[in-house]
């Protein structure tokens, strides 16, 4: 099979398109044939040797853990899925070498879910890692319907597709995003505000009496501010402030789990949930989506296609 791989830990510049040899199908695995592979800033993170103290990673490494494809094999004791059946999910395993990158992947059962008809292949690979994240951060934080919710970063992969999951449960929601984006917002059902100094007093200005839950998405001290602003000092859910805990609020790093991709494909369907797409480049140009991604201006997500 083709795959994009690095031979090292390295930048997009390492990034090659090489053939190796296709995966082995273990017992509770299936074979996936890649349509399209999601692409996020861990991927380039884990390849810049970012996370080497709490992560195993084994070369030729194959990048990516978001995929939309077709069952191609079914493993021993893998009985969820048939051959022909098209999944979605969050391909991450024990240890990083293996990756979505690729025209076949083996997948874990538990890190997929059936793809929502409602989503071409390139939404529904933009879906698991960004959405997982996002309804994970949501259960922590218990919102409910009713309540308001203050989204930093809220039109970015993660970030859109949280207001959407917010606004389907219920709740108010109240989105951090440069100005470029507030019309965007609007159109996801939130409340935009401009990021930045002052962000506490603007939100006040909308939500007077505070929030109640928080997600931070982008970091830059927004746990801190959240706290100024929540009814409760516990109900705020970071994914970039490793000490969030320590502040009395949740650290998140997202998990695989059937069940809640299978939650994130229902409202798909059900016309809830939508993947906004920016970039869908050809496999072959992995290194162009990294540099978009590491640009950091993306609205909604950078797919590849297989």
């Amino acid at each position: 099979m083709k795959a994009i791989a690095l031979e090292r830990y390295g930048s997009s510049e390492d990034l090659r398109l090489i053939d190796l040899p296709d995966p082995k199908v273990a017992p509770g695995e299936v074979l996936v044939r890649v349509k399209a592979a999601g692409v996020n800033p861990v991927d380039w993170k884990l390849a810049a040797g970012y996370l080497d103290p709490i992560m195993e990673v084994r070369f030729p490494l194959i990048s990516g853990w978001d995929v939309a494809g077709v069952v191609e094999r079914v493993g021993f004791d893998a009985g969820e899925f048939a051959v022909g059946d098209e999944v979605f999910g969050y391909v991450r395993k024990d240890w990083a070498q293996n990756g979505t990158y690729a025209e076949l992947v083996s997948a874990p059962v538990r890190t997929l879910a059936r793809k929502p008809a409602a989503l071409s292949w390139e939404q529904a690979a933009g879906a698991p890692l960004a959405g997982l994240t996002a309804y994970q951060s949501i259960k922590r934080v218990g919102l409910g319907k009713g309540e308001t919710v203050l989204i930093h970063a809220a039109a970015g992969g993660v970030g859109s597709l949280g207001v959407q999951i917010a606004v389907a449960l219920g709740a108010r929601v109240i989105g951090t995003a440069s100005e470029r984006n507030h019309g965007f917002l609007r159109e996801l059902g939130a409340e935009p505000v401009a990021y930045g100094d002052g962000l506490a007093e603007r939100v006040r200005e909308l939500a007077p009496h505070g929030v109640d839950a928080a997600l931070d998405f982008v970091g830059d001290g927004a746990v801190d501010v959240s706290q100024q602003l929540l009814t409760k000092r516990d109900r705020v859910a970071s994914i970039t402030d490793g000490e969030a805990g320590a502040k009395g609020g949740h650290y998140v790093w997202v998990r695989p789990d059937a069940a809640d991709l299978a939650a994130l494909a229902d409202l798909a369907d059900a016309g809830k949930l939508t993947v906004p797409v920016e970039h869908a480049l050809p496999l072959a140009e992995a290194a162009q989506a990294w540099r978009l991604s590491q640009a950091g201006h993306t609205r909604g997500k950078i797919v590849l296609t297989v």
